[in-house]
């Protein structure tokens, strides 16, 4: 059964930056797709960065710039630096893998950006 552990969440200040991870286990496929969806305050999950095997990006036009997405095949690991944060960069952070035809998501890690 396929797992998704997630870290890094937190309170920063505005202008901070912050750093997740989100590792996965548990699959005998290769993982294709990796990246991370948020959930602001009230408002419906969305796009933040996606990742695929071969390393092309993709990014929210409201995080281009601070925003940096990597990944680890080794360690079956995806990264989100994020810089320059804002209050409305709040939210809950789900990571999300795509195994074979199966979408995967993690708990959710809490980002809180506020002075």
């Amino acid at each position: 059964q396929v797992q998704l552990v997630e870290s890094g969440g937190g309170l920063v200040q505005p202008g901070g930056s912050l750093r997740l991870s989100c590792a996965a286990s548990g699959s005998r496929f290769s993982i294709n797709g990796m990246g991370w969806y948020r959930q602001p305050p009230g408002k419906q999950r969305e796009l933040v960065a996606l990742i695929t095997s071969g390393g092309s990006t993709n990014y929210a036009d409201s995080v281009k710039g601070r925003t940096t997405i990597s990944r680890d095949n080794a360690k079956n690991t995806v990264y989100l630096q994020m810089n320059m944060l804002k209050p409305e960069d709040t939210a809950v952070y789900y990571c999300y893998v795509r195994i074979d035809l199966w979408d995967y998501w993690g708990q959710g890690t809490q980002v809180t950006v506020s002075s």
